[in-house]
């Protein structure tokens, strides 16, 4: 899964990434409610996870404007108001599921997954891609190709994830950076040429034909050759 934290309180935003990533998510976090809204609205996430006090944008108007915009990611709210009146609120404000503070981790995570099982009405995001015998389930989490699972890190998943999202298209260094590293600029490093080559090197090597493509002065394509 892809989770976006929204939350102002660094330790907690990092405690909460860190069990993710363990647990063999891909974990975002921003520390207020209008990145946490630009955020949400402009990238593809399964779950998010709002804090409902936040900053600049309380946690219940984030989450209306996004449903606002018919942005219907599942959202579970977190919040140190956990009475009943609170939790409709939040329920109402088009939360998903409000968990109060403190709470199990392990509790937190049971709930991310249910949500990210729920089917979307209207969604028309897929969660398994499928490129000649390549396949990926963002939900579990699992690579394989021809039926042989390939394990990969965190960012390697993501860029894949992108990339197959993408397939048969030409997807730039400008695109992978923002969508995958979250830069809004080129920070002038090779990041992108070792993640592609270690990339390769797993979902390629040892298996025919070659799928991940380098297009020349344009960027990158996962090609479907079945054709």
């Amino acid at each position: 899964m892809r989770i976006l934290i929204v939350e102002d309180d660094a330790e907690a935003a990092n405690y909460l990434a860190k069990a993710f990533r363990e647990a063999g998510h891909v974990a975002d976090i921003v520390g207020d409610g209008l990145e946490g809204y630009a955020r949400a609205r402009d990238e593809t996430y399964d779950v998010l996870v709002v804090d409902r006090m936040l900053p600049k944008l309380d946690g219940l108007s984030l989450i209306g404007s996004l449903r606002a915009q018919k942005v219907e990611t599942p959202t579970l709210i977190l919040s140190a108001l956990g009475q009943v009146d609170d939790r409709v609120k939040g329920l109402r404000a088009g939360g998903d599921d409000y968990l109060p503070k403190p709470y199990a981790f392990s509790e937190l995570l049971a709930r991310v997954e249910v949500l990210a099982r729920r089917k979307q009405p209207g969604s028309s995001e897929e969660t398994t891609y499928r490129v000649n015998g390549l396949e990926l389930d963002r939900l579990a989490h699992k690579l394989t190709r021809d039926g042989k699972e390939i394990l990969l890190q965190p960012r390697e998943f993501r860029l894949l994830e992108y990339l197959m999202k993408h397939a048969g298209q030409v997807v730039t260094r400008t695109m992978l950076l923002e969508n995958v590293w979250d830069y809004h600029f080129d920070p002038q490093t090779n990041v992108i040429d070792v993640h592609i080559s270690r990339l390769r090197s797993k979902i390629d090597k040892g298996f025919d034909p070659p799928l991940l493509q380098t297009i020349r002065g344009a960027g990158y394509m996962i090609r479907d050759t079945s054709g």
